[in-house]
């Protein structure tokens, strides 16, 4: 089984390892300079009513302490024989109360609403960055990435930044508000009870800092033998086909039992050891407690406090930790979220796809002559893998590129196209160097059909028409006609309105490559491109598309990529590819009859049809 996973990380509750970013302070300033500078208006807003919204909820306790006292004081009054409660002003001191309650929440909704849509516009933005780089990227940058990791950028990141970011600021602002306004309202009350209080956080801090260092290896444990327990279960049920096949079943079972075992016991000791930490913590807030009410009643008795500003201030002991645990949550989400932006301004700087030419030519008018002059290409330079190329085609010509695996066939294509550009030598079309095209105008003369299929999530029209869009509904079912799919579509539900999506089962692979086909007869380009076209068609299909193929071949220059040799057989010329370099040119006659690599390879295929016939 692969070790190999890239699983996603769930600790426990303050426990877990954070992803950090390379470049912390680099990347917050360049979020902050690039992106928040932009919104400095709406901020502002956010830390005012931010800081206004924590002060009134602050003072509230105090305020609420100032009615305990007042109601105290009635009582004792009361019982002395004087004029007992002031009610009035009770009731006064509780609606002052509310409504500075009223006005907390008011600010804090208004700056919540500020802050998330600050976030949604800069994930807006982003977004929008990313999709325009994407299609501005060189293709050797996807050929370095999976389709996965481009993804994750766009989806996971942008995500964790937006989420991590509407949350982080406030609760920054809050937290160290509230933290430096209890501190305050603590030491107005009592500076005895406050060092008291204070005295109590290190040994909290200690003693978790003791739980953490305990279970921070289990918790590494856990996770590792989590990744293995999901990649297995991923392994065994996508080869679930192949298992089965070769009996191994009970090798599966007993490979899974072991990694379970193992995360069990590394999963037990760290959750045991996490949910420590609450017990403990509260045990020794209840010291805490029990050490401020006996001081606070001492001082009570002394006449140096009041009743309602113990009530108050016990208020604020209880409060005083939760600023702190705040604080220590949101400096994981900050470094999550800069790792983030880290990896999403990585993305947005890669280099981008030159575009060499500052020219007007326009591809109107050009026939589609093609001439390879001494090109030289590796995606490496120091490992070159076309080796003096050079081939004269002319237009409408049928051209077959045939080889052994990694002879260099599509890569030849890609350069024509201009995905790479050659490291020396010249490729020409109508005696025009490629360079002096824009790339989008040069890409105007090709249709492509490609071994895998592309369809997007849209009705069969719709995709057909990607080609062409302002091609009219006859033309679609024209060009449909033509590549032998009109019939196939009539037959689904509402035909060319039918929408294709992953749930399309009814529709195979050869009929997708029919419908892609299709597309570039709609196209109607100068130069076609067949990279293994028919690899997903069945013999009988290839049969029937192959006379549409030929008519739509007519008067256009069209390279034609193939393994099944018996397909190019009429092509005009065949050139013969190993290791970059041609080796041989012809028609399939004049191949056969030199007897040379082409022969050998022909026969070759030919003695395999044979083999699987008897």
């Amino acid at each position: 089984m692969a070790n190999n996973r890239r699983m996603g990380r769930r600790m426990g509750p303050g426990l877990g390892s954070v992803e950090k970013a390379n470049d912390f302070k680099g990347t917050t300033k360049k979020l902050i300079k690039d992106y928040l500078s932009k919104y400095k208006t709406a901020l502002t807003v956010v830390i005012i009513f931010a800081i206004a919204s924590t002060i009134f909820s602050i003072v509230g306790p105090k305020i609420l302490g100032n009615a305990t006292t007042e109601i105290f004081n009635g009582i004792v009054s009361k019982l002395s024989g004087g004029a007992g409660i002031d009610f009035a002003k009770i009731a006064s001191i509780l609606l002052t109360l509310l409504g500075l309650y009223l006005l907390s929440a008011l600010f804090s909704l208004i700056q919540g609403f500020t802050m998330t849509g600050v976030t949604q516009k800069l994930t807006y933005e982003l977004r929008n960055d990313i999709v325009a780089k994407i299609n501005k990227l060189p293709m050797k940058y996807f050929d370095k990435k999976t389709n996965g990791e481009v993804l994750s950028v766009i989806t996971n990141d942008i995500d964790t930044l937006s989420q991590n970011l509407n949350q982080s600021i406030t609760q920054i602002i809050t937290s160290i508000c509230t933290l430096i306004g209890i501190l305050i309202m603590m030491f107005s009350i009592s500076w005895e009870m406050t060092l008291v209080s204070l005295v109590i956080l290190p040994i909290t801090v200690l003693i978790v800092g003791k739980i953490v260092g305990k279970s921070q290896k289990y918790f590494t444990r856990q996770q590792d033998y989590l990744a293995n327990v999901n990649g297995q279960v991923e392994e065994i049920y996508g080869g679930h086909t192949i298992v089965k096949a070769f009996n191994g079943e009970q090798d599966a079972i007993e490979e899974f039992s072991k990694a379970n075992n193992e995360l069990y016991r590394s999963g037990w000791k760290s959750q045991f050891l996490s949910g420590l930490m609450h017990p403990i913590m509260n045990f020794i807030g209840n010291i805490g407690y029990v050490l401020v009410a006996i001081l606070g009643g001492y001082l009570a008795i002394k006449g140096r406090i009041t009743v309602g500003n113990i009530q108050s201030f016990i208020q604020y002991n209880k409060q005083f930790t939760q600023p702190i645990n705040q604080i220590a949550q949101v400096s994981g989400m900050l470094q999550s979220m800069v790792a983030a932006a880290e990896r999403v301004f990585i993305f947005l700087e890669e280099k981008e796809e030159e575009e060499t030419s500052d020219s007007t030519i326009s591809t109107e008018g050009l026939k589609g002559n093609v001439t390879f002059d001494h090109v030289h290409f590796g995606y490496d330079e120091d490992r070159i893998i076309i080796n003096d190329f050079n081939a004269k085609i002319k237009d409408g010509q049928k051209i077959a590129i045939v080889g052994p695996t990694g002879a260099g066939k599509t890569t030849i294509v890609k350069l024509l196209m201009r995905f790479y550009d050659v490291n020396s030598g010249a490729i020409l079309v109508d005696g025009h160097n490629i360079k002096e095209f824009k790339r989008g105008e040069l890409r105007k003369m090709f249709g492509m059909v490609l071994q895998d299929t592309w369809l997007f999530g849209g009705t069969v029209k719709d995709n057909i028409k990607y080609s062409n869009e302002d091609a009219t509904d006859d033309e679609v079912i024209e060009a449909a006609k033509s590549a032998h799919v009109h019939h196939f579509i009539k037959t689904l539900p509402k035909a060319y309105n039918m929408v294709i999506n992953e749930e399309s089962s009814n529709i195979s692979a050869g009929q997708k490559q029919l419908l892609t086909i299709a597309r570039v007869i709609l196209a109607d380009p100068k130069i076609l491109i067949l990279d293994e076209a028919t690899s997903s068609i069945d013999t009988r299909t290839e049969q029937q598309i192959q006379s549409a193929m030929d008519n739509l071949m007519k008067g256009r220059t069209s390279f034609i990529i193939a393994h099944r040799l018996s397909t190019i057989k009429n092509a005009d010329l065949i050139l013969v590819m190993d290791h970059g370099d041609i080796v041989e040119q012809g028609t399939h006659e004049e191949l056969l009859e030199k007897g040379g690599f082409y022969s050998n390879l022909y026969n070759s295929q030919f003695e395999d049809c044979n083999d699987e016939v008897e």
